[in-house]
């Protein structure tokens, strides 16, 4: 009995001592293990915070690089825009010049023409119409003696009429040469009114106290200076000049008897 309980005893002790011994050793064993992975453990969380903390960079790069370039593209498609704009605008200047230039050549065209054919007029009738102090109204003869001027006017092809309106030398300047206008006006009215004589075919002008036809200071220059001169031009072959037999100051514009 005494045997067996020494016995029991020693084997507890052994197993005692070895386990104790056992633990410490795996203590030993295991500690710088778990250290290194610790260690371990440490780096990675480090290293994973920097990859994110660099993630987070260049994402902000990226986003700061994309800005500027879509800035970028929007300033350049600006540009772009306004250069188009600008030229756009520069062609239709241009073209606008091209269809002044070609309107310009026309006229001047036209302009050229109708000087060459001046040549072509001759004056074929005239009339002197005179006009009281400081008036500018048609009396019923002169009314009868613009009818008898352009009876056969507007049978012509090709003519035109100057009414030159004109003043004494009484007054300003300024005031003759609007009561020259007046007058012209008076006679070019008529004549358009009464017998549809196309505007374009009437050139008419207030000349104030220019180119007096006396130059006396007596009442009676002075009347023969208020007056409108009518005269008709024609490049038309059938017509002549006719001096009316009642006025030595008009001239009728009648077909030639060729």
């Amino acid at each position: 009995m005494t045997r067996i309980t020494l016995s029991s005893g020693l084997v507890a002790a052994i197993l005692l001592t070895g386990g104790c011994a056992t633990k410490k050793y795996v203590q030993n064993t295991t500690a710088p293990i778990q250290a290194k992975v610790d260690k371990v453990g440490t780096e990675t969380n480090k290293n994973g915070q920097q990859i994110q903390q660099t993630r987070t960079d260049l994402t902000a790069s990226i986003n700061g690089v994309d800005e500027k370039a879509q800035n970028g593209i929007s300033a350049a498609k600006e540009q772009a825009m306004t250069a188009q704009n600008g030229a756009q605008n520069a062609m239709n200047r241009a073209n606008q010049a091209a269809e002044l230039a070609g309107k310009d050549s026309e006229e001047i065209k036209s302009l050229r023409t109708q000087v060459s054919n001046l040549d072509d007029y001759k004056q074929v009738g005239d009339l002197t119409i005179p006009f009281a102090f400081n008036k500018y109204t048609l009396t019923p003869k002169d009314r009868a003696d613009l009818d008898n001027i352009v009876a056969n006017a507007s049978k012509n092809k090709r003519y035109f009429i100057a009414v030159e309106g004109f003043t004494d030398r009484t007054g300003s300047r300024q005031y003759n040469e609007a009561l020259s206008r007046k007058r012209a006006d008076a006679v070019t009215e008529y004549l358009v009114a009464k017998h549809d004589i196309p505007i374009y075919r009437i050139h008419m002008i207030g000349l104030g106290e220019e180119k007096p036809v006396d130059d006396g200071h007596n009442r009676a220059a002075r009347a023969k200076n208020r007056r409108v001169e009518v005269k008709v031009f024609s490049a038309d072959e059938s017509y002549t000049l006719s001096q009316s037999p009642s006025s030595g100051q008009q001239a009728q514009v009648l077909p030639s008897q060729e």
